[in-house]
């Protein structure tokens, strides 16, 4: 077993069992990450794959300011965000300068599986989804979004809404089914 410095010194001098060890340390985590900004399993595998070449091409660089772990993150959502802000050109955004955010009733989240709120966010919309991952998770604001993907604060803050609102139905929707099977059975 490698210590993390063992696998970032391996990994710099291109040490193929070094590599290995720290892709099987942080796939699993960083899959689930890149499922949160992808449409399907395949394209965040995609992501991963390429994260992780971005990774292994730059760990020679990594200066151990913060955890491997921070700064593979990092590299994720930034490939992540390379891939989607190629196609966010394309989709519809309306800019609003302020949008207000309607705080409705809220859906607990304890009965559905992370899987099932995995597949909920990953039919969210291409904008929607990116922006939701980069405020609701990763803790981004607004304006910090706004110029990563080179859109107006406002249109971060409509698509956020947007997002949260196509959840809630969605969500709930899953829950009215649920309770259709299990009164069925």
């Amino acid at each position: 077993m490698f210590s993390e410095k063992e696998l970032i010194d391996g990994c710099a001098k291109g040490e193929r069992s070094a590599q290995r060890a720290l892709y099987e340390r942080y796939s699993g985590r960083m899959l689930a990450l890149c499922q949160r900004y992808a449409k399907s399993t395949q394209e965040a595998e995609d992501i991963l794959q390429e994260g992780f070449i971005k990774v292994f091409g730059s760990i020679k660089s990594f200066r151990e300011e913060a955890k491997v772990s921070t700064w593979i993150t990092r590299i994720m959502i930034n490939t992540a965000l390379n891939m989607q802000r190629q196609k966010l050109y394309l989709l519809p955004m309306v800019d609003v300068n302020d949008a207000k955010l309607h705080e409705e009733e809220e859906i607990g989240l304890s009965q559905f599986h992370l899987s099932e709120l995995i597949k909920i966010v990953q039919s969210l919309p291409d904008g929607c989804r990116v922006i939701f991952n980069l405020f609701a998770i990763e803790g981004y604001g607004h304006k910090e979004i706004g110029e990563m993907l080179n859109i107006s604060e406002g249109t971060s803050k409509s698509q956020y809404n947007r997002a949260k609102s196509l959840l809630r139905v969605k969500l709930q929707a899953e829950k009215k089914y649920e309770k259709f099977r299990e009164s069925k059975i």
